[in-house]
């Protein structure tokens, strides 16, 4: 299998990842009984490339880490402190963190996970696939996926599903 460089999201119809003061609790539980590929889509992954903001949010949850011993390379300048052995801090550039996770995914995926890191790998031209899940709620406000200068324009939409839910999955690829 090729390397690849994928993002799985989230966002609200309008367009947030998160409501104010990182709020989540728009997203589904996952116990609709609609199954919307995510554990497919992890069993790929070698490396997760995670924003510093994501990591907080996610390590503040209160259960046990969710993504077990996969790699997670958290893009920050701040000191990072965590029990997790599987969790180390990278910074640099967008093509040098994206070089670094592909080197710790060997010939696995790497997964971009948080939308400041996933605007920037993908202003770099460096994401080949993003897939986005929509849910039928307006947020109004919050964290955007992509604002300012994302440019949607370097993926292209090749396959658009709806779930009996409302929720509308759309997958992105790079043209190549």
């Amino acid at each position: 299998m090729a390397r690849v460089i994928r993002a799985f999201i989230a966002t609200s119809r309008d367009g947030f990842i998160a409501g104010p003061g990182d709020d989540l609790s728009w997203l589904p539980d996952g116990h609709a009984g609609e199954e919307y590929g995510y554990d497919a889509f992890m069993a790929g992954v070698g490396a997760i490339l995670m924003g510093r903001r994501t990591h907080d949010v996610v390590a503040g949850f209160g259960v046990d880490w969710p993504y077990g011993d996969t790699p997670v390379l958290v893009a920050t300048h701040r000191r990072l402190d965590t029990d997790e052995p599987s969790v180390r801090a990278v910074s640099g550039t967008p093509a040098e963190l994206v070089a670094d996770a592909c080197a710790t995914a060997g010939d696995r995926a790497v997964y971009v996970d948080g939308g400041l890191l996933i605007q920037q790998v993908l202003g770099a031209g460096l994401l080949d696939e993003m897939i986005v899940t929509v849910i039928p709620v307006d947020l109004g406000e919050g964290v955007p996926l992509l604002a300012g200068g994302a440019q949607w324009g370097l993926l292209a939409l090749v396959e658009s599903r709806t779930f009996p839910s409302g929720v509308e999955q759309r997958w992105y690829r790079r043209p190549v």
